[in-house]
């Protein structure tokens, strides 16, 4: 069989952590790029991909790409206006759906929904079950991300969490219910406005955001994970502790109830049978690395990245035939 050459894909660097595995692909990734940076040019952001690179937004017609992937609906403007090719009509195209519908759980109309020119790729069951997709053909292509290793030790008898903008996104995180949890053994927080939390709970600490070496060296010291996520897609950050080999106390809401099972730790929609499994966890270390190691090997058989990056090959060739 004759190997496929690599593709020219365009996307942007929308939802970081999606990106770092997409691009680790055989293709060649293209990113939009404006002086002034911002949502629609900010490039590679500092990243280091290295079959991905930078292109100024004026060199974006002699790129030709073979295809796009979309993951905002205003994209489709900007690439027919920047590359004079309309999106599903003479440039294939695929939309990645990130996240779950709003306003509404089960009553958002998607925005793509009107047009059967672009499938939609959904990222979880959940999300494809939820949103109205109208005409649009859908696909799941559930998360896969690169292995940092077995690093657990549990050593810090903490609870640990990472969640971006805690303070703003409040009841979505559910940022709410970690002083539950801190009453028991401290919570530590990671990520990007995680210093926000300072002084609102004792023991609540903010860890800052962190480099993804260092983060997972810092989440692999602490006892457990919580994932306190009421309406979120499905945290990359409870995949990654997965892999981590840490064991995780999680709500049990949207595409989480697949991701986490029954002997990883524990999930429910309890909070007090939550915090009692926490309690557990934080004071019979032996326990949890037994259930850190059930969640490791759950999540490396079905969130790795040669299955991810396999199935993005199958449904590209598909939209490009």
């Amino acid at each position: 069989m004759t190997k496929q050459a690599p593709l020219r894909i365009l996307l942007w660097h929308v939802h970081g952590s999606w990106a770092e595995s997409f691009v680790r692909g055989p293709h060649r990734y293209y990113l939009p790029l404006l002086p002034e940076g911002g949502q629609w040019g900010r490039g590679l952001c500092g990243r280091d991909w290295p079959n991905a690179e930078e292109v100024p937004v004026d060199r974006l017609k002699d790129l030709d790409p073979d295809v796009v992937v979309l993951q905002r609906p205003e994209e489709i403007d900007l690439v027919d206006r920047w590359l004079g090719r309309r999106p599903g009509g003479d440039l294939p195209a695929v939309f990645v759906e990130h996240n779950t519908p709003r306003p509404s759980a089960a009553t958002t109309r998607h925005p793509l929904a009107d047009r059967n020119d672009i499938p939609l790729a959904h990222v979880t069951h959940f999300n494809e079950l939820m949103w109205d997709s109208g005409l649009a053909p859908t696909v799941v292509i559930s998360h896969g991300i690169p292995d940092p290793g077995d690093h657990y030790t549990g050593e810090i008898p903490h609870g640990v969490a990472m969640i971006n903008e805690p303070v703003r996104r409040g009841r979505i995180t559910g940022t709410d219910l970690l002083p539950a949890f801190a009453e028991i053994a401290p919570v530590d927080v990671y990520g990007i406005g995680s210093e926000e939390l300072d002084g609102r709970h004792r023991a609540v600490w903010a860890g800052g955001d962190l480099p993804a070496a260092r983060l997972h060296a810092e989440v692999a010291r602490r006892r457990v994970y919580l994932h306190t996520a009421r309406w979120t897609s499905l945290g990359l950050s409870l995949l990654e502790a997965m892999h981590l080999g840490t064991p995780v106390v999680a709500l049990a809401t949207t595409e989480a109830v697949l991701a986490v099972p029954p002997d990883a730790g524990v999930i429910s929609t309890d909070v007090q049978a939550l915090a009692k499994a926490y309690r557990e966890l934080i004071h019979e270390p032996d326990f949890a690395v037994l259930a850190g190691k059930a969640a490791r090997e759950f999540a490396l058989s079905h969130y790795g990245l040669d299955a991810f990056l396999n199935r993005w090959d199958a449904l590209l060739t598909e939209v490009i035939a």
